[in-house]
């Protein structure tokens, strides 16, 4: 496992633009509104003198023009490289909304020269956005799976039809180990998998599958050709490993060589080597190992190197990121990430993915302590919990898995302590956070949340139905970073007030008059309002079927005509039972949402 931040800073190059005599005269509106017109090269010449002399808010305007005057000359390193100085300047000045444009014009300019220079620019770029939004639970299937299903309209391997597997790597957890059995009574919760993360040329992990198998759980392996991509070839050791796999009988998620866009693997330097052997291993297990999920799994950053790696729709059943969140740069105090959130960083990877692949965060966790300086950040780790257990699946409903890494690093790579154990405060919160229903412990095809409960995104143009019983999960970040308190309002009229993360409503629809605002307010820990948000809401029609409705000859005339349907094509007594018992389980859901 490594965890790595590649704080890539954009060098600072000053482009002498001649003009062979062409005077192009500008309008430049300096802080004192004073109006003057320069050619290109003038306003570099300014630009470097005002900032030589310290004087960066003189700079500025001449900056601004040369981004422009780049851009419109397609010299996108140039515009790139003094929107970059512009961010930075109003960045310093606390100016949130101009830096925040110029971050992100910056790495769009990076992108459009081909270069992967301007990442951290738009990391930035989110840690100054404030976001505050709203996700409200529903039954309707309909809805669900407009959201939740790929594109195709068929579920993946292994895949949920919605709702978010829970993994977890706990080997170096003294309380558990791995015996995953033990899950339920220290976490309150069985998990779906488990990681772990053998070397290519090992024996296969017998000890594991067994362990998995006797918690009803299934497996991660991140399978690691820690002697380079040339040790993986059709021979006796994948065949072996594929025949170890199918022989498990239990679903493997095979995380092959991942994290391959960074530097700190010895599988990252060939992309093209890196595809055929990801093909090689994704072919032979398709073929000789039906239980196998291959797993494509880059890292959170290098950001934009991803695409080159991917070996292409047929091999990838599921695309994985490795992605941490922590308060330092590389455990450097000196260098916060205390205004990153984890959900900004799926950003990449679900955007060009989830609509034909089922995401998972394959490696994750926040750090509660920073091992360099002994700080404890466990409100600030407790709040980001949150968002990756509570936010992200209702925000990303491709997202179908979250593995949590429980290690404790010391002093070594990122020096962050994860260990849930280490933190009372953060065990709590974290077993917590898990036992929403939407969180699933059973990996199957088609696997649901018990309750038969999804999210969907409300907003202010489209009035979101509140159910009998409403849960509302919001999401809110802004660059104070902590949250002292939200606020909810139901047609101006305060209802709930919480401190405390998921900051959740729960909500009758009983109480909820026909066609009503719900508004939430954020404030930050200084009690001032930051932001808030409005959905238009109304109460859904009643849904609840009676007991005569249920059994009315019209539905059971169709419930036998799905049945006769079902037994033309298979024997009578036995197969007979089988679809009766479909039909009862049938039955016996719609009874579970009338309680």
């Amino acid at each position: 496992m490594s965890i790595h931040h590649q704080a890539i800073r954009s060098t600072r190059r000053f482009f002498i633009i001649q003009l062979a005599g062409c005077l192009l005269v500008v309008t430049l509106i300096a802080g004192d509104r004073a109006v003057f017109a320069v050619t290109a090269s003038e306003a570099e010449q300014k630009a470097q003198a005002a900032q030589d002399s310290g004087d960066l808010k003189a700079a500025a305007p001449y900056w601004e023009y040369l981004v422009q005057y780049n851009a419109d000359q397609s010299n996108w390193d140039g515009a790139a490289a003094y929107a970059g100085m512009l961010a930075e300047y109003y960045d310093s000045m606390k100016q949130i909304d101009p830096a925040r444009h110029y971050y992100e014009l910056s790495n769009e300019y990076w992108l459009k020269e081909g270069k992967d220079l301007g990442a951290t620019y738009w990391e930035r770029a989110e840690q100054l956005r404030t976001t505050v939004e709203m996700y409200v639970s529903t039954s309707d299937e309909r809805k669900l799976a407009a959201v939740s299903l790929p594109t195709s309209g068929k579920l993946a391997k292994f895949e949920p039809a919605y709702g978010t597997y829970i993994g977890m790597y706990s080997e170096q957890d003294r309380l558990m180990g791995n015996n995953y059995t033990r899950s339920a009574d220290i976490y309150g919760k069985n998990h779906a998998l488990y990681l772990t993360y053998p070397h290519f040329d090992m024996r296969f992990v017998s000890s594991y599958i067994r362990r998995a198998q006797q918690a009803g759980a299934a497996m991660q392996i991140a399978w690691e050709p820690v002697n380079g991509l040339d040790e993986v070839v059709d021979g006796e050791q994948l065949h072996y490993w594929a025949r170890e796999m199918k022989a498990a009988e239990i679903p493997i998620f095979l995380r092959f060589a991942c994290e391959m866009n960074g530097d700190w693997v010895p599988w990252a330097d060939d992309p093209a080597k890196y595809i055929e052997k990801f093909r090689l291993v994704a072919s032979i297990m398709h073929e000789e190992a039906p239980n196998v999920a291959m797993v494509w799994a880059p890292n959170d950053v290098p950001k934009y190197s991803m695409d080159q790696f991917y070996p292409g729709d047929e091999y990838v059943d599921w695309v994985g990121i490795d992605m941490y969140n922590e308060p330092y740069i590389f455990g450097d105090p000196t260098i916060s990430m205390m205004q990153m959130s984890p959900v900004e960083k799926l950003d990449e990877v679900y955007s060009k993915y989830a609509d034909r692949k089922p995401i998972m965060i394959s490696e994750t966790a926040v750090s509660h302590t920073t091992n360099e300086d002994g700080k404890s950040h466990t409100d600030w780790a407790i709040l980001n919990m949150s968002r990756l257990y509570e936010v992200m699946p209702k925000k990303y409903p491709r997202l179908k898995a979250i593995t949590w890494f429980n290690v404790n690093l010391r002093l070594r790579e990122s020096k962050n302590d994860f260990l849930l154990r280490d933190d009372p405060k953060a065990m709590d919160a974290y077993k917590s956070f898990i036992a929403d229903p939407y969180l699933l412990s059973k990996v199957e095809t088609g696997a649901k949340p018990d309750n038969h409960l999804g999210y969907l995104k409300m907003d202010s143009e489209s009035e979101s139905l509140i159910e009998s019983s409403a849960h509302i999960v919001p999401f809110v970040k802004f660059p104070d970073v902590m949250i002292g308190k939200v606020v909810y309002e139901l047609d101006g009229k305060p209802i709930l007030t919480s401190t405390a993360p998921p900051f959740a409503l729960d909500l009758r629809a009983a109480d909820v008059p026909e066609h009503s605002n719900l508004t939430l307010r954020a404030y930050n820990a200084d009690g001032q309002e930051v932001a808030s948000t409005t959905a238009a809401i109304t109460p859904a029609p009643s849904s609840v079927l009676t007991d005569d409705a249920i059994f009315s000859d019209t539905t059971v005339t169709t419930a036998f005509e799905n049945v006769a349907a079902d037994s033309e094509s298979t024997a009578p007594a036995a197969q007979t039972k089988s679809i009766l018992s479909k039909w009862w389980e049938k039955i016996k859901s719609i009874f579970s949402r009338l309680k």
